[in-house]
């Protein structure tokens, strides 16, 4: 786990000092090495700055720092027959060594086109740069739930886990990196092409006890291949459908969860998910916070998430909170429910859509599904990556998602006054012995749910501005010349 540069000068001078300048702004996310990259040459450190005392020079460099998560993690680069390797992610199921070596047997003969086959065959959450001669070869699994970005400008075009890197080397019009897309980088810029992408399937004729069969099969073998590396998980627990069902199909799985609940004082879901946890014979930490605590925490949130929506916002808070708890308590892997509203129906908008007819619905589904990897995927990343935890999703699983996408509307919402939605899903639960209550406890957004979309309200209006205002405010302090 850590951090991901790379980048290519196009007038063929020395891009190596951008490198390093990329990864001092991504130093949070990975401490324990640093290292650069070019064609034929690999240097590591233990400190950023003595990175520039190695006298390296080239137009193509990759770059990466270091945090040691699990046994098989590896610093990098790594070298290959006359091409540099940085990679950022996992394989699901993990192979027998690492990621970058597998990656590094792949691409042996011709990395060009085998970088394409990485993407095709490799199913994980990832994102890896290959260092050629005068280009880099970039690329991002299907469903994109690793953050990339990219950025250009009159001499250099470069790729970094965060915006923030892109920003520090002059870049202004930074883009989230498609996922399932290989990226030729040289002298000419960038050449984007989809190599494997997220696509609407046709409709099944599938009645809702085959699917509920199916999708339980499906989340199981997700979640197997989820934790097959490891031995306990934390869980952003809210005592919902989702995060319920998480939790007991990662038990089922032969991991011990422990949950993880957060919220502002006083909070009703609070108590909610202590009734959920203790119905499922599962461990649960608890921790509440103030308004204070999240007027405190806004200025690190913004900085991490890089944008000013009040929606994102008001989900990374307590997201930021979850995973530090995570940290602290020495878990590695956070479990997360992100994914499965877009894919069963959860959001109350998608009833305004129903009304006007089946396909309109579907469709909305599937570009939320299409878009989750900018709109929720990559905040959340982020902020877990500040505390050095790793953040799986297990509806986010390729098989998952195409199933899901393939499965008549009617099997999600029932009418356009649903209240639940998720229909097939709430059948699953059902069949896992689930609690009714948690079964049939309505969706409510995480920012209203702990209490932190209040406290936001609350604290822009202390200063005389709507919400969107406070948050643009604050956020230009953090990022005065950037954005």
């Amino acid at each position: 786990m850590g951090a991901i540069v790379a980048a290519v000068n196009k007038k063929g001078e020395n891009v190596v000092p951008h490198v390093v300048a990329m990864l001092k702004e991504l130093a949070h996310r990975g401490a324990d090495a640093h290292g650069i990259a070019t064609p034929n040459s690999v240097r590591m450190a233990k400190s950023l700055d003595s990175l520039l005392t190695k006298r390296i020079e080239s137009d193509v460099a990759l770059g990466h720092n270091f945090s040691s998560l699990l046994p098989r993690d590896s610093p990098q680069p790594v070298l290959g027959d006359g091409f540099a390797l940085v990679f950022e992610g996992r394989f699901f199921p993990a192979p027998e060594t690492s990621e970058p070596e597998e990656i590094l047997k792949r691409l042996k003969s011709d990395p060009e086109r085998q970088a394409c086959d990485i993407i095709r065959k490799f199913e994980g959450t990832y994102v890896f740069a290959i260092a050629l001669c005068n280009k880099v070869l970039v690329g991002r699994d299907v469903i994109g739930v690793n953050s990339l970005y990219y950025g250009e400008n009159e001499t250099i075009c470069a790729v970094a886990s965060e915006r923030k890197a892109l920003w520090t080397i002059g870049m202004k019009n930074v883009k989230s990196f498609p996922p399932g897309n290989l990226a030729i980088i040289n002298e000419s810029g960038f050449t984007l092409r989809p190599v494997k992408t997220v696509t609407q399937p046709p409709i099944q004729t599938i009645d809702m006890e085959s699917a509920t069969k199916h999708i339980q099969k499906l989340l199981l073998e997700s979640t197997r291949k989820l934790v097959a590396d490891l031995d306990k998980v934390a869980v952003a627990f809210s005592g919902g459908l989702d995060s319920s069902l998480i939790a007991v199909l990662a038990k089922l799985c032969g991991v011990e969860p422990h949950l993880i609940s957060v919220g502002l004082e006083n909070q009703p879901e609070l108590q909610s998910a202590k009734l959920a946890a203790e119905a499922m014979k599962l461990p649960l930490s608890i921790q509440t916070y103030t308004i204070s605590d999240v007027e405190q925490i806004l200025p690190r949130t913004l900085w991490l998430i890089e944008e000013p929506d009040p929606v994102k916002v008001g989900i990374a808070v307590p997201f930021y909170w979850v995973a530090e708890i995570a940290s602290k308590m020495g878990y590695k892997v956070l479990f997360a429910g992100q994914g499965s509203d877009e894919l069963f129906g959860g959001y109350q908008r998608y009833l305004r859509e129903y009304a006007k007819s089946s396909t309109a619905v579907r469709n909305a589904m599937y570009s939320d599904v299409s878009a989750a990897y900018e709109t929720n995927f990559q905040r959340d990343t982020q902020v877990c990556s500040f505390h050095k935890v790793e953040l799986r999703l297990p509806f986010a699983d390729p098989e998952v998602v195409n199933f899901a996408l393939s499965l008549p509307v009617n099997l999600k919402i029932d009418s356009p006054h649903d209240a639940l939605r998720k229909r097939v899903l709430r059948q699953v639960a059902r069949n896992l012995e689930m609690p009714d209550f948690v079964v049939n406890r309505t969706k409510k957004a995480i920012q209203y749910a702990t209490g932190v979309h209040k406290a936001l309200k609350n604290l822009s209006r202390k200063e005389g501005l709507n919400l969107n205002e406070y948050i643009d405010r604050i956020l230009q302090k953090v990022y005065p010349t950037k954005v």
